[in-house]
């Protein structure tokens, strides 16, 4: 499980260092794709393989799941670590999260996520507010805290 708040910098060449605890369980290639909310998430390569399979499940013929799939898929890209412990993320993923030098790399639960420092700021405030109204809402899923 991926737990912690970290902050770290893209270089000029777009790399980012990855907490050497997520690193680890991570493995030496990643799946990295566009995540919720405009951050990315970056999966370990066996739970996108479980997330893949349960992706693949859903009906063709429902418009929504064609969405997000193409959505989540069309996304991804295998990431390795360097010996420094940075990956290299693509274009296209940094425009779509707004990464341009202040990050925030967060563990959660299954999936690291990637944020701009001003986004996750923001996210994070406004979820701050809201977090007992989420929680009891959670309680619809036999979730106590």
């Amino acid at each position: 499980m991926f737990m912690g708040e970290y902050r770290h910098n893209i270089d000029d060449k777009g790399r980012i260092i990855m907490p050497a605890k997520f690193r680890e369980k991570l493995g030496t290639v990643c799946i990295v794709t566009r995540g919720l909310d405009h951050c990315l998430f970056v999966y370990s390569e066996q739970e996108w393989g479980n997330l893949e399979s349960k992706l693949n499940n859903l009906p063709l013929m429902k418009s929504d799941a064609r969405a997000f799939t193409r959505f989540f898929f069309s996304g991804a890209a295998e990431c390795e670590w360097d010996k420094q412990g940075r990956a290299n993320l693509p274009v296209n993923l940094r425009e779509y999260a707004q990464l341009a030098k202040e990050c925030v790399v967060i563990g959660a639960g299954s999936r690291v996520e990637i944020w701009s420092r001003e986004r996750w700021e923001e996210y994070y405030r406004q979820s701050e507010e809201s977090f007992g109204d989420i929680a009891e809402k959670l309680s619809d899923f036999d979730i106590d805290f």
